[in-house]
């Protein structure tokens, strides 16, 4: 019991990182170009994880074959996408809108699932779906009239992405070492966030002493790449084994509450009314998408029995 309570707490800490993040982030590329941040950033953490498996951990570089190195590249570039769709879109939108469009990437698991994996959603997944869809509408402005900006489409798409990068580590997690995977999908997100940024971004800035001394350049460096990329994996990897899935994926949901409280507190920003329930009906939608059928078919009957007596 007491192995569980620690870790959904160190679960739970691990999420309000990834919520602050947004702000951070936010702060950060206002002076480093988006890609060249993440370029910096999952090179950073790489390299963290790499010393942390030389160090502790040097027998599992042993159980490195090809098709573990095919599936952490497959990993890594939707989670590329995901990164880089995200970072691009917090230059256009708000951090705790990104925040709460990134977290749709919880209730988009169940529907592609079903159309690539053809695992079929249960019911509550379904239901969580629709209202969560309907928290973004009015997120979104709740009045017919579409606000989404640019930044709220490039943040959409990345949290697409982040759904197929968690369907594809469902698949592959459970034949290869995790610590493996996540090494070499943090590389590979290093590596294309490098070439990315040469090509479409001012690459001088990647070397730029100027910018990288910038107290928000380097202080959402170091927090992203060894607090919410590197410590996060491990501890994810660590505590994970001590709970249950449907906990851990109830915790994540927290993720975008953490990123408006944030984005409250250390940006000052605020949301309308109609965003304020948008936001609302987006978190239930991912909490009632992850409750396992049988609480919510044990709800009802309890519910039935107290009317029939």
């Amino acid at each position: 019991m007491k192995k569980r309570w620690v870790a959904d707490a160190s679960l739970l800490a691990v999420t309000f990182v990834w919520g602050a993040t947004f702000v951070v982030v936010q702060n950060a590329i206002a002076f480093l170009e988006p890609l060249s941040f993440n370029a910096i950033r999952f090179s950073l953490a790489g390299l963290f994880l790499l010393g942390w498996l030389v160090i502790f951990h040097r027998s599992l570089f042993h159980h490195y074959t090809l098709p573990l190195i095919r599936s952490g590249i497959w990993m890594g570039l939707w989670l590329f996408g995901g990164y880089a769709l995200q970072t691009v879109g917090l230059l256009f939108t708000t951090s705790s809108k990104a925040g709460f469009i990134t977290g749709l990437s919880v209730v988009l698991v169940p529907l592609f699932s079903f159309l690539f994996l053809k695992q079929k959603p249960s019911v509550n997944a379904v239901i969580g779906a629709v209202m969560a869809a309907a928290g973004l509408y009015f997120l979104m402005g709740g009045d017919g009239k579409w606000t989404f900006n640019r930044g709220d489409v490039f943040v959409f798409f990345g949290a697409i992405s982040f759904a197929m990068h968690i369907i594809a580590t469902g698949k592959y997690s459970v034949h290869y070492s995790p610590m493996l995977l996540t090494m070499t999908q943090i590389f590979t997100v290093a590596v294309l966030c490098t070439i990315i940024a040469f090509l479409l971004e001012d690459e001088t800035q990647i070397w730029n002493a100027a910018v990288l001394q910038k107290r928000e350049v380097w202080t959402a460096l170091l927090i992203t790449s060894l607090l919410a990329t590197t410590a996060a994996f491990l501890v994810q990897t660590n505590f994970q084994k001590y709970t249950t899935a449907t906990r851990v994926a109830l915790i994540f949901a927290m993720e975008p509450v953490f990123a408006a409280l944030t984005a409250y507190i250390w940006a000052g920003e605020r949301l309308t009314a109609s965003a304020i329930i948008g936001c609302i009906g987006i978190l239930c939608g991912m909490i009632f998408a992850e409750l396992p059928i049988a609480f919510i078919t044990e709800k009802r009957w309890r519910a039935k029995r107290r009317i029939t007596h």
